[in-house]
């Protein structure tokens, strides 16, 4: 009899464990009926092409529209330029005091002769790092994005590989880069989603290179430039970041951020007629978000959300709670009474030995009627250990009979 369990990955989606919570029905039924607005969740419709919702702290989606679809990102890319500098900033690799020339070629392609937003660094000087980053975040400049793209990179193109491995690294896995400015490529392509998940990890990783985003004005040599982020005047708003973005072929974009009543939201929109129409939709998606969700609690601190089937383990289950073992919450709608939630945790089977208490090895997935998800980490309450070379072979054996009677 042969002992050995089907390599992980085999059945990812075949045995996730469905698990259908109770307690969302009545939560759905008592406590989540919230007054009403005049938009209740899923209601929103968007104007952009292209745009998402989502919640900063638990990653939940809260609205889509085609957020999967690759198209120009214009300037909004820039934030993955800003990430790649960011990082080896942490790492020590580069330091804010750090000198990078302003070439010929950077000159001539992303400043003054341009036509385009630039930086107005003179051609063959240096400017210091933290000047580049400010003169990228308010100005949009592209002479300061080939500045470091040449610095780092040794060409801009280099540095587009740079910033392609950087995307893979961080769990972008549809975008690809041909620059470092977001001028048009036909080969230079985001999604909604990837420049949302994009601006949650620079606020989560880079906190302290974050706070530039919300910089009003930027002083350099003779000039003076003011943020291009429409929303960061709006005080009602609360909006710290992000990044705009425009060409003819990507139409109008940004990418936001904002926090309200202690919750981050993060909001992309693309592919938009006008400045105006940016501004307004991207207003209206966050005033949306802000009033149609909140937060709460569905399981206690160390409560068991559910169980996870381990193959050739000492136990056919493990057990599954919150990460950190606190309350388990999650992002909701404010929604009416006959709204329908559906639970169930996830995670890649078959599930093998050993596994460890505390591990990460499932997620919770909450998903209402008006098609509003949420995800958060469940771990593992217990050890459990490989069985004997009995229970291995038993389980072996019903696996590969389940298997093939789902063929």
């Amino acid at each position: 009899m042969h002992a050995n369990l089907p390599s992980a990955g085999q059945a990812v989606h075949r045995f996730g464990l469905i698990v259908l919570v109770a307690a969302l029905c009545i939560l759905a039924a008592a406590g989540l009926s919230a007054p009403l607005h005049a938009q209740a969740a899923g209601e929103f419709v968007t104007r952009a092409k292209r745009a998402i919702l989502m919640d900063a702290d638990s990653g939940a989606v809260l609205y889509q529209f085609n957020a999967d679809e690759l198209a120009p990102p214009a300037s909004m890319s820039k934030l993955m330029t800003l990430e790649v500098l960011f990082n080896a900033m942490k790492q020590g690799k580069v330091k804010p005091e750090d000198e990078f020339l302003m070439s010929e070629y950077a000159w001539r392609t992303g400043g003054a002769p341009s036509g385009t937003s630039a930086m107005f660094v003179p051609i063959n000087t240096r400017a210091r790092v933290d000047e580049l980053i400010q003169g990228i975040v308010v100005q949009s400049g592209n002479d300061a994005c080939i500045a470091v793209a040449e610095a780092m990179g040794g060409t801009e193109q280099g540095f587009a590989k740079m910033m392609e491995t950087e995307a893979r690294r961080i769990g972008l896995s549809k975008s690809t880069f041909r620059n470092s400015t977001g001028l048009h490529d036909p080969e230079h392509l985001m999604t909604a989603r990837e420049l949302a998940l994009l601006a949650r990890h620079i606020i989560r990783e880079y906190p302290e290179q974050y706070k530039t985003f919300s910089q009003r004005e930027f002083a350099y040599r003779k000039h003076k430039f003011f943020n291009r982020n429409p929303l960061l005047t709006d005080e009602a708003l609360r909006v710290d970041g992000l990044k705009t973005g425009h060409t003819k072929e990507a139409g109008y974009g940004i990418v936001f951020s904002s926090v309200s009543d202690g919750r981050r939201l993060i909001g992309v929109v693309m592919g938009l007629a006008d400045e105006k129409e940016r501004r307004e939709e991207a207003r209206r998606l966050l005033e949306w978000g802000q009033r149609s969700f909140a937060n709460f609690t569905l399981f206690d601190a160390n409560q068991d959300v559910g169980h996870a089937r381990v193959w050739g383990g000492s136990q056919l289950y493990v057990p599954l709670a919150a990460k950190g073992g606190g309350p388990l919450s999650v992002v909701l709608p404010r929604f009416p009474p006959n709204q329908k939630l559906r639970a169930e945790v996830v995670y890649n089977g078959p599930l093998k030995p050993p596994v460890k208490k505390g591990d990460e090895v499932a997620r919770l997935r909450v998903t209402s009627s008006s098609n509003a998800t949420t995800e958060v980490p469940l771990v593992a309450t217990e050890d459990v250990p490989p069985g004997s070379v009995w229970r291995r072979g038993m389980d072996s054996l019903v696996f590969l009979a389940l298997r093939w009677a789902n063929l």
